[in-house]
């Protein structure tokens, strides 16, 4: 995100939330589609993929039967996370469906999976502006104490819609006696987020067991954002979700909670399908996980805005282990574009990484390339989404098109709870 006073705070294209197929049963990962009349209605929009001049490969539409609406583990008895689909492109011409379960047979020893270790945040909390009911989504911390948040009206059933924010100087009132001060916009000429500092406790709410004399005033009381949330927020949810889920459902097993509360407002979806079982296999046959952090922002879902910067660090074991691999020549694959924006940041023109933190403004695209990854573990994108520019620069236009065109042919699942892809870079084309 773009910075206004302090450095920003993120919004990573638009990277969707959740679900499962309305009819998804109890499917194994690699097993049987719905009903034969939804997998005609889904297969007829295999072709539906054009490209637009100014931003790269889209698809038109995503069929509503491909909506993941439920994380995979509660499709069916027996079902764990790890009870999705993977597509797989290596190169140009070829794309391979598998079961998630089978990630070991398809790397080899020598490979290096880099992970985000966010934590994701329960970052929605209801509130009121004046009278008006309001969902406010916390996205990133600033450098100076304020956060940008996006404000969103309720819609039913737990889920938002969106709405402008501000106006500069409102107050918005938050559980516990808690508010926000609307500052500015993130950044000109865009009004989804916004700037807002949090402001103390107000007198009147102090409980009277915190003043240790009744000749003492109550005095405003600071918070902080991260006790908010854990007291009275959940995780964002969007519409196409079936129902509401606890936290826990949108940690991934890499996740590390982090001192000073700080995490992702929504989840780094692409380690999602990974156990603690299938990560010993990995490692049992030679792959290795190199750790990172990126705390991703909330989602532009509808105005699919582009990434602005976000908070990441990159340890010196990482860039030590990635460096190594590549001189030995094991491939580096990154587990999500969170990843990728991370690591990238990290690296210099050659393409060796050193230890780096602070804040990533970092756009791929194909023009600018990658200079580390060899190949990308991602979810299936949305039509608008700025992060297919990221899968091209990877594996390249003629890969991710093939892709998505057997994404739909094949009635893979979107969003965070839907299958995954990996791209491995076309050697030929660079």
């Amino acid at each position: 995100m773009s910075g206004t006073g302090a450095h920003g705070s993120g919004v990573d294209g638009s990277r969707a939330a959740a679900g499962s197929r309305a009819a998804a049963g109890s499917r194994a990962a690699a097993g049987s589609r719905a009903a034969a009349g939804s997998r005609a209605a889904a297969g007829s929009r295999a072709a539906a993929v054009h490209e637009e001049p100014r931003a790269g490969l889209y698809i038109r539409d995503i069929p509503r039967e491909l909506l993941a609406r439920i994380p995979a583990e509660q499709r069916g008895p027996g079902l764990g996370r790890d009870a999705v689909r993977l597509l797989v492109s290596r190169g140009s011409t070829r794309v391979s469906l598998h079961a998630f379960r089978e990630l070991p047979h398809l790397l080899r020893a020598g490979d290096v999976l880099v992970v985000n270790t966010s934590a994701t945040l329960a970052a929605a909390v209801d509130a009121r502006l004046g009278g008006e009911a309001l969902v406010v989504h916390f996205s990133t911390r600033g450098d100076d104490g304020r956060w940008a948040v996006e404000l969103r009206t309720p819609a039913g059933g737990g889920t938002t819609r969106p709405r402008p924010g501000g106006p500069a100087g409102a107050v918005v009132d938050l559980p516990g006696g808690r508010r926000l001060v609307l500052e500015e916009p993130l950044a000109a000429g865009a009004d989804r987020l916004w700037w807002a500092r949090p402001s103390p406790v107000r007198p009147s709410s102090v409980r009277p067991s915190s003043v240790r004399s009744s000749s003492v005033r109550p005095s405003p009381v600071p918070y902080g954002v991260p006790e908010l949330l854990r007291e009275h927020g959940r995780p964002i949810r969007y519409a196409y979700t079936q129902r509401d889920q606890p936290l826990s459902v949108y940690q991934t097993v890499f996740a590390v909670p982090a001192p000073d509360g700080s995490g992702s407002a929504e989840m780094p979806s692409a380690g999602r399908p990974f156990t603690a079982e299938l990560v010993a296999r990995l490692v049992s046959r030679g792959v290795q996980f190199a750790p990172l952090t990126l705390h991703t922002g909330v989602a532009s879902q509808e105005a699919h805005e582009p990434p602005y910067p976000e908070r990441y660090a990159v340890p010196a074991a990482t860039a030590a282990l990635v460096n190594a691999a590549r001189a030995g020549g094991g491939r580096v694959i990154a587990v999500g574009t969170t990843a990728v924006r991370a690591l990238e940041s990290a690296a210099d023109p050659r393409g060796v990484v050193r230890a780096a933190g602070g804040w990533t403004d970092l756009v791929v695209t194909p023009e600018r390339g990658v200079r580390v990854v060899d190949g990308l573990l991602t979810g299936l994108h949305e039509p608008e989404a700025s992060h297919l520019l990221m899968l091209e620069a990877v594996a390249g236009r003629a890969a991710v098109r093939l892709g998505y065109a057997q994404a739909l042919a094949r009635l893979c699942l979107w969003h965070e709870f839907g299958d995954v892809h990996l791209l491995l870079r076309d050697d030929n084309r660079h």
